[in-house]
This record gives structure tokens, C-alpha cells and sequence, in this order.
């Protein structure tokens, strides 16, 4: 074969089996999440410091196997920044036990197209907090977000159902999910500071070692006594949490963020078929039709992420003089 000819399998070049991989990935850590998120669901109405704790202490497990098959183990937990982790810990617990809280008053399709509005929240956070210049473009995608978000929120924020607001479940879910979303943003902006200095194996152990301290200091405030198989449940469900960080990961050692990150929300989908298998639940004409606003937003600002990224490099090269 020529030197010039593609390669990698069936005709594709390396790149591009190594995007297709990355992809593939993705998907597959999604799956882990939604499948994560389904077996919380159907535990019932624990105490989200509870199923937090569940969540990330049993994720630990399948992480540290991973970390250790790649030689990563030893020294991870090393760091300069132990203060940057436990804040972002204490974030993100904060954004786990409100999503929890939501997921358990929601059908799986609403929670999941509302957690939806995380990265157009990151889009205002780095704007206020990072300095960021962020244009009419994105604005408008934001703005238009928003305006699905309200579609989905809707017939649960008003009187239209005869429960009454005030009283409404939903109501709360809705509330906890979209501050879910909104911490869960902020959780991000702190890892795009400690990624400039701390490794991912590091990021990932302190989160998941934070997070389940924190959870566990809940149980003074009085926890649920569980049946055998709502432990089986949680359990399980932490291995899919950790599970899906470790395939995260990998999707971004085999392709760009811009490329995987639209595939996020082939969740949409798992969450139909789960919901309506598993629960019953089918999603409305609002949910279908806010989550596609939202979805369609989501996918603006990644293109658009996208393509400043090639400017900016564009830019950073044609700056850097061209020495002998």
C-alpha cells in the first residue's frame, strides 16, 4: 500500500477512526449516565444526601481499577490545589443532590432536557466571572435556550392542572433541577481552572472522595432505612456514575470536545424509551418541543465554541515569528 493511501479500517484515516472512537465513547458514557440516572429514579424518594453518597463513594471503585490499570494510581490524590478540589467537590455535591432531588419528581425526559440548560448557564458564568467576551451569537442561542426551557417548565409552573403551584412536586423538581444545572455550570468553570494545573486522574479522585464525605455528613440530618433492593439499586448505580466518567474520559483522548460534545444529547432519546419502558412516563408536546429549542441552542454554542477555538489558534500562529 502507498505510503500517502488512508489507513485505519474500513478506509478511514487514523484521525477519523480515532473521531468515530471518540464518538463511540461518548455514547456509551451517556448510556452509562442515563442508565445511572434511571436506577436513582426507581429507588425511590431517598434523601438526596443519601443517593449522593451511593452515587459517587460506589463510583470510586470502578475508577480507581482504571486508574490503576493505567499506571495512573500512585500519586493522584497529590496536588498544590486542595482548596480549588474541595471547593469544586462542594459545588458539584450541591449540583448532584438537587439534580437527585428533581430526577426523583420528574419524568426522566423533562429532568433530563432541563439538566439540558448546563451549557448555556456556563455561557453567562463566563461572561460574569471569567471575563470571557461573549457576542450577539451566543447571546441569542442563550436567550433561545432559555425560551425552551420555559416551554418544558410551563404546564408546571402554573395553576392550569388544579394542584395548585405552591403545592406542586413538580414545581420543586423543576426549581431543583434547573439550580441543579446551574451549579453543575459553575462546577465547570472551576475545573477549567484546575485542568490548567492538576492532572484528570487528580480532578476525578478528589471530586469523587469530596463528594462522598460530604453525602455521608448528611446522615445526621437522618437518613432512609433501605430495603435490600434499593441498596442493589444505588449501588449499582454509583458503579454506572464511575463507569461513565471513566468512558467520558477516554472520549476525550480519541477526539475534539466540539466533535463528541453535540452527542450528549442522544440522552434525549435514551431517556424517552427508558421512561416510557420503565416508568410509564410519556413525554408531552411541551417536553418535545422545549427540549428541541433547547437541544438546537446547545449545538449553536458548541459550532460556535468551534470555530473561535480555530481562530484562536489561527491567530496564536500567525503571532508566533518564525525562527532560524
Amino acid at each position: 500500500m502507498s505510503r500517502d493511501a488512508p489507513s485505519g479500517h474500513d478506509g478511514l484515516s487514523d484521525a477519523g477512526a480515532s473521531q468515530v472512537t471518540g464518538i463511540a465513547f461518548k455514547v456509551a458514557s451517556v448510556t452509562a449516565f442515563i442508565i445511572m440516572a434511571s436506577l436513582i429514579k426507581a429507588s425511590g424518594r431517598l434523601p438526596p444526601g443519601q443517593i449522593v453518597f451511593f452515587r459517587s463513594f460506589f463510583a470510586i471503585l470502578p475508577v480507581v481499577a482504571w486508574l490503576a490499570w493505567r499506571g495512573q494510581l500512585k500519586g493522584a490524590l497529590r496536588t498544590s490545589r486542595p482548596f480549588g478540589h474541595v471547593y469544586r467537590g462542594m459545588i458539584g455535591v450541591t449540583a448532584m443532590g438537587l439534580g437527585f432531588f428533581g430526577l426523583t419528581r420528574l419524568p426522566l425526559p423533562d429532568a433530563t432536557a432541563l439538566h439540558y440548560a448546563n451549557p448555556l448557564i456556563v455561557v453567562v458564568l463566563s461572561a460574569l466571572f471569567m471575563g470571557e467576551v461573549v457576542r450577539i451569537y451566543r447571546w441569542s442561542a442563550v436567550v433561545a435556550g432559555f425560551l425552551g426551557v420555559l416551554i418544558i417548565s410551563w404546564p408546571k409552573l402554573t395553576l392550569f392542572n388544579g394542584t395548585g403551584a405552591l403545592g406542586n412536586d413538580q414545581l420543586l423538581g423543576v426549581l431543583a433541577t434547573l439550580s441543579g444545572a446551574a451549579c453543575a455550570a459553575g462546577a465547570m468553570i472551576q475545573v477549567r481552572n484546575l485542568v490548567k494545573s492538576e492532572q484528570t486522574a487528580t480532578i476525578v479522585l478528589w471530586f469523587s472522595i469530596t463528594s462522598s464525605v460530604a453525602g455521608l455528613a448528611t446522615s445526621i440530618f437522618g437518613w432512609d432505612a433501605l430495603e435490600i433492593w434499593q441498596v442493589g439499586l444505588l449501588v449499582t448505580a454509583g458503579f454506572f456514575g464511575g463507569l461513565g466518567q471513566i468512558l467520558l474520559t477516554q472520549s476525550y483522548r480519541h477526539a475534539d470536545m466540539s466533535t463528541i460534545a453535540p452527542f450528549e444529547y442522544t440522552s434525549m432519546i435514551f431517556a424517552i424509551l427508558i421512561g416510557y419502558f420503565a416508568f410509564g412516563e410519556v413525554p408531552t408536546l411541551w417536553t418535545m418541543t422545549g427540549a428541541a429549542i433547547v437541544i438546537a441552542s446547545g449545538i449553536l454554542i458548541i459550532l460556535r465554541e468551534h470555530r473561535l477555538g480555530l481562530e484562536r489558534k489561527a491567530a496564536r500562529k500567525a503571532n508566533t515569528p518564525n525562527l532560524p
